[in-house]
């Protein structure tokens, strides 16, 4: 089954506000398998630059922060932003660090007019796990996935 099919039925069994969801494996393979799609980065600039980033074409990778760092607020140009780095009709497949804002990211844009918009489950680096620590639970990091550390 294609991988774009398997995330819209999961949207559709989850009724979710947006395209789909996939996981991390899924969506990396997505972006090996067509050129076209993108993954949006939601995690503010001081999460890529201190915890690191994914590993991809740059032409495959937007960057849009979701909240803005210090003090968590919400970014007031998210949708600018967005439009500077996606089409509204590119597979956009939306990350940030466990898979929370990530899915507010695709609810959005979903409701702007974006019409294949994805999160990626798990995000970047997962759920803590019993110590407090992520990367060792679920996300990009723990599948084994291309990155690059901070």
């Amino acid at each position: 089954m294609d991988i774009l099919e398997t995330a819209r039925e999961r949207g559709s069994e989850q009724q979710l506000p947006y395209a789909g969801a996939v996981t991390p494996a899924e969506a990396y393979a997505l972006l090996q398998q067509h050129p076209s799609v993108k993954l949006v980065d939601v995690r503010t600039n001081a999460e890529r630059d201190w915890v690191g980033r994914v590993a991809l074409p740059e032409k495959q990778h937007g960057a849009v922060q979701w909240n803005l760092y210090p003090g968590g607020t919400p970014n007031p140009e998210f949708l600018d932003q967005l439009a500077r780095v996606a089409s509204k009709d590119e597979v956009l497949l939306f990350l940030c660090r466990s898979g929370v804002r990530s899915r507010h990211a695709a609810k959005l844009a979903t409701e702007n007019g974006y019409v294949h918009c994805f999160d990626i489950l798990e995000g970047f680096e997962g759920d803590k796990d019993a110590q407090g620590h992520r990367k060792t639970v679920g996300g990009w990091c723990k599948a084994g996935l291309p990155w690059i550390g901070a």
